[in-house]
């Protein structure tokens, strides 16, 4: 098939909150965004607050009731979150399990056992690889330093060589590959098929982490040569447990809700007919929600009972792995409010209507704006959901193919160029002991590189899908 255009594209606008003209929504849709990027950047406000005060500022810039721009948003906010809040509620139970219990160490045991010399990079880009599917990247960051650091430390390896890797294998899966909570807000948002998305979010993520991971941390490693900082090796969790889960059970656990999600996609894609027996229970047991708790169930007989966890500790456990993600679900919502401003004030139509006689291709598009928004904000959240409500309209007339395609370009793009406004810039500066320089060096160049290389697959994508 022939690349994406935007002019190839229409779409049926929503009955407006407001009829300002093009102009005037220009405008507001610039004052929104900058409202929120100023209070995350200047003011430090939380994400949460700065996207709310954001969209009534878009809303009364538009010219819209404040009544009808405040519905539109807890319209938006209630769906986002009814969406994907339990998703991203039982991907934090099963990390906390895999953590907890050891099992996540026992991945990371089993495969460093097996690797060494040459092969420890590529080691290091699959155990984050596999790792990051169910974690956010801050909690597989934060699971995954001390590795890095011992295996620097032990092994005599350059610490680039070995962390910048990790890195990649944590990020790609981040931007790319649902359940995190950025693809799946994409998802909801174009309507695409989760599982569809998946399956071509794994293809695309493997070229884009081998580049930005094995091979790209040979350079980084010539760039910036420094040792492990002893101080910051913390203990793991592991080191507390008497005994911990098996590699296989354990690796089964984290790859169930995949193989459910995929395995729906294919059955979807070979019968094709709503009414088979077949097609039905897949459809029912390889949906997100069915197919994560299953890998929960799943994991209190093969992580928690083989670690010696008992009943008591399993109702602590939910909560403590529910307890971090209360702000990352209000962000999610908050930026499913915006999006739903964005839309019923006009905004989507209006992309449509600049954008019908550009030759520049839908998918570029999207990427363009989730670059700018990540550079301008920090996060590759709030990018890829306030670009998916930009660009939703342009999901109207794609078949399931290109709108997963439409998903991966946002969230390719959400990860351009990491820099001082992101807390994840931060976090590796620290936990490595780098300076500024030395971040932008090695995680930020990284980052650029996943997000060009994501995003130029994809384009090749649409040349065949």
């Amino acid at each position: 098939m022939t690349r994406l255009s935007v002019e190839m594209l229409a779409a049926d606008a929503p009955e407006p909150i407001t009829s300002a003209g093009h102009a005037q929504l220009g405008i507001a849709v610039l004052a929104g965004i900058a409202v929120i990027v100023l209070l995350i950047t200047k003011f430090k406000l939380h994400a949460f607050l700065s996207l709310t005060l954001g969209t009534l500022v878009l809303g009364a810039v538009a010219g819209a009731p404040l009544d009808k721009a405040i519905a539109s948003f807890t319209t938006g906010l209630g769906t986002t979150v009814a969406g994907v809040g339990v998703l991203i509620a039982l991907g934090a139970i099963l990390g906390k399990m895999l953590a907890d219990s050891g099992g996540a160490d026992q991945i990371v045991d089993t495969i460093l056992e097996k690797a060494g010399g040459r092969s420890m990079p590529w080691a290091m880009v699959l155990i984050a690889s596999v790792i990051g599917l169910p974690l956010f990247f801050e909690v597989g960051v934060v699971l995954l330093i001390p590795v890095v650091l011992m295996v620097a430390k032990r092994g005599n390896y350059s610490l680039m060589r070995i962390g910048i890797p990790a890195l990649a294998g944590l990020s790609v899966m981040h931007g790319l590959v649902p359940p995190h909570p950025g693809p799946l807000v994409a998802i909801d948002a174009v309507g695409a098929n989760l599982g569809v998305t998946l399956a071509l979010g794994v293809l695309v993520a493997i070229p884009t982490v081998i580049i930005a991971g094995p091979l790209f941390s040979r350079y980084a490693a010539r760039w910036v040569d420094v040792p492990a900082p002893d101080r910051m090796i913390p203990q793991r969790a592991s080191e507390e447990l008497e005994r911990r889960p098996g590699f296989g059970p354990t690796l089964a656990t984290i790859l169930l809700p995949v193989v459910l999600m995929l395995s729906k996609a294919l059955v979807d894609i070979v019968i094709d007919d709503p009414e088979n027996l077949t097609q039905r229970v897949f459809d029912v047991i390889g949906s997100p929600m069915i197919a994560l708790l299953a890998s929960v169930l799943v994991g209190i007989f093969t992580l928690l009972r083989p670690a010696g966890f008992g009943k008591d500790r399993l109702s602590p456990l939910v909560e403590k792995g529910l307890a971090p993600i209360a702000g990352i679900l209000l962000i999610v919502g908050a930026g499913g409010g915006f999006k739903q401003t964005l839309i019923d004030s006009g905004v989507g139509q209006m992309v449509l209507d600049i954008s019908k006689d550009w030759s520049i291709p839908a998918l570029l598009l999207a990427w363009l704006i989730a670059v700018a928004i990540r550079l301008a904000t920090g996060s590759a959240t709030v990018a890829t959901i306030s670009a998916a409500g930009l660009v939703a309209p342009l999901a109207e007339g794609m078949s399931t193919g290109e709108t997963a395609l439409l998903v991966l370009a946002i969230g390719a793009g959400s990860l351009f160029f990491s820099h001082v406004n992101d807390a994840g810039f931060w976090l590796v500066k620290e936990y490595f002991g780098l300076d500024v320089g030395q971040t932008v060096k090695t995680w930020s160049i990284m980052e650029t590189i996943i997000s060009v290389v994501a995003g130029g697959l994809v384009l090749l994508l649409s040349l065949v899908i």
